[in-house]
């Protein structure tokens, strides 16, 4: 469970995208098909395709990363620099990989940016704290 800690979980979800984008001929038709296709009780017509799905996770990703930041250990210091390396990764892939310029992938890097800027401010607040108390 120790060794888990230090995998950024955007890394997985940007290994699992770049898996589903270049697994299909066109990635355009394949994350356009809805997933979720009912009507709510309202009457209201929902539908969620995988774009939005991948949102949903990113976010939830992004709240995990956020409460993993509370720790001031090395082993927060090497996820905190990981997390730098897969935000590089994304990117590089957003600017460089035509199948990856689309508004979804342009948000999962933003999460995961602001996965790198919390996790740093979050580790420095909680290091100030911790030497303040010790002082």
């Amino acid at each position: 469970m120790k060794k888990v800690s230090y995998v950024p979980l955007f890394g997985i979800l940007l290994f699992v995208y770049n898996i589903m984008v270049f697994a299909v001929d066109d990635p355009a038709m394949a994350y356009s098909r809805n997933i979720i296709d009912t009507t709510l009780i309202s009457g209201a017509h929902f539908q969620l395709n995988i774009n939005e799905l991948m949102i949903i996770v990113g976010l939830n990703f992004l709240y995990l990363e956020v409460f993993k930041s509370i720790r001031t250990s090395i082993s927060a210091m090497i996820d905190h620099a990981l997390s730098m390396m897969v935000f590089i990764v994304y990117l590089v892939e957003f600017i460089v990989v035509e199948r990856l310029g689309v508004a979804t992938f342009l948000i999962l890097t933003v999460m995961s940016l602001v996965d790198v800027i919390a996790g740093f401010t979050i580790s420095i607040s909680a290091a100030r704290r911790d030497i303040s108390v010790a002082s």
